[in-house]
């Protein structure tokens, strides 16, 4: 069959990364095409935040059986304009959504414009659906998946018990044209790795960890040294949701990387905590090529950190960020900015950074984002809605202020916008949207000539 893997575009494709923001690699598609190509399917993937407009040419032109796509609870609403034109344009094409929100709230895309919504892991779910297609089957129950059904939708069941070591490496090579366009900062190009899938931490603001049931699985790391081999760019964005929870597993796959010779620049997630506990494992990885980290500080509000449950205090936060610039270490650290804040916390948030001297703060506004909360999250209190009552979507992208204000909500926009003046760069100003920043022609041609290209040429049979 002939599958098309779409990543939505959105109106901000930045969550508080400043305005240098970043456009990384949809590795979560790259997946679930490394598991449909594995069954003998013709996979494509368009990346529509690179491609804006090539949604309609690629449709007409690839005409595909399945069209697939993904993203977090800001892309709900496009991802249904998405599907809506694939049905128009080709009414027998079947559409599949995963992804956070569709794990989460799979009530949001039980839609006429969708046929399947896949829950938790998705690899497994696209495999199942694509081969009952191929088949002509015509039951309904696949697991881990809501399958529309005379214009019902059916759940599947239970799926299978997850293994992050059964799932297929990323199928980077499925659009080796794109790849020096993946940046970070000024990481790029960079390529996006996973080494372990969920937290084990409970943090109230975050959903990440329900995602997965609150368990952290591992890959072997003898399996992640053997994709790492395969990934020509130089820098690596080690994409857990938190790589340093298990000091001894880091520090075995440092040792393997070191014995492989592999020669990477690596930027990663980690919290405060597990940044202090061994110092000398973190130093272990600055020599083997770590150049960012992104501390998830939050708050520097002591009342905040504790009803975070983020398990730190501010004495913490300092003394971890000190240690990591002694180190040589880029820090981005994260600040959540609370709709309650007063003029005196925007001033306390500022006073840190300034002292601290914190180079990349990123802020995102508190938003009551699916999942935060044990029996689901309300969202009662969310002033942007849709015409079915459901909240509006589109203002999830961390940046909205999406449940009321203490301070008048123009107000509090303007001292939120502000924040950016104590960043490194003086950009008084809040994120834009992104647009790729131009590449060098001759590191385009570099990457245009490495092993992706060589790679997916054999494998397309000439391509």
């Amino acid at each position: 069959m002939k599958v098309l893997l779409a990543y939505p575009n959105a109106h901000k494709e930045i969550i508080g990364y400043m305005d240098m923001g970043a456009i990384a690699e949809p590795i979560a598609l790259e997946y679930v095409a490394a598991g449909a190509a594995l069954d003998g399917h013709e996979v494509r993937l368009l990346d529509l935040r690179l491609h804006r407009e090539a949604l309609e040419p690629t449709l007409l032109e690839f005409e595909p059986d399945v069209v697939a796509v993904t993203g977090y609870s800001m892309h709900v609403l496009r991802n249904l304009e998405i599907c809506r034109r694939v049905k128009e344009l080709l009414p027998g094409c079947r559409t599949a959504v995963g992804g956070h929100h569709a794990t989460l709230e799979p009530v949001d895309y039980c839609e006429p414009e969708i046929d399947f919504v896949c829950m938790d892991e998705g690899v497994a779910a696209i495999r199942t659906i694509l081969g009952r297609l191929e088949a002509g089957e015509s039951d309904p129950a696949v697991p881990g998946v809501w399958s529309r059904v005379d214009g019902a939708f059916w759940f599947g069941g239970k799926p299978e018990p997850y293994d992050a070591n059964l799932l297929p490496h990323p199928l980077r090579t499925v659009v080796p044209e794109d790849r020096s366009h993946y940046f970070i900062d000024l990481m790029k190009p960079i390529a996006l790795m996973r080494t372990t899938v969920g937290c084990p931490y409970r943090c109230s603001f975050c959903s990440l960890w329900r995602i997965m049931d609150g368990r952290y699985y591992t890959r072997n790391v003898d399996d992640v040294v053997a994709e790492l081999k395969d990934i020509p760019e130089r820098h690596v964005h080690l994409a857990d949701d938190e790589p340093f929870v298990n000091g001894p597993r880091m520090k075995a796959l440092a040792e393997r990387i070191e014995a492989a010779g592999i020669d990477k620049e690596y930027y990663a997630y980690c919290r405060v905590d597990s940044f202090l506990r061994d110092g000398d494992l973190m130093k272990r990885w600055v020599d083997l090529g770590l150049r960012r980290l992104f501390f998830g500080i939050e708050s520097v509000l002591e009342r905040e950190l504790l009803s975070y449950n983020k398990k730190q205090n501010l004495r913490q936060i300092v003394d971890a960020v000190r240690i990591a610039k002694g180190m040589g270490l880029g820090l981005f650290c994260g600040f959540i900015v609370n709709p309650s804040y007063t003029p005196e916390d925007f001033e306390e948030l500022k006073r840190f950074i300034r002292t601290e001297g914190i180079d990349y703060p990123s802020f995102t506004v508190w938003t009551p984002i699916p999942g935060i909360a044990d029996g689901g999250t309300d969202y009662s209190q969310v002033i942007a809605r849709q015409p079915n009552g459901r909240p509006d979507w589109s203002q999830f992208d961390l940046q909205h202020a999406t449940i009321a204000t203490r301070l008048p909500e123009q107000e509090f926009m303007r001292l939120y916008h502000s924040l950016w003046e104590v960043s490194r760069f003086g950009a008084a100003v809040p994120p834009k949207p992104l647009a790729p920043p131009p590449m060098p022609d001759e590191s385009a041609e570099a990457l245009r000539n490495a092993a992706y290209i060589k790679i997916a040429r054999r494998a397309l049979g000439g391509y």
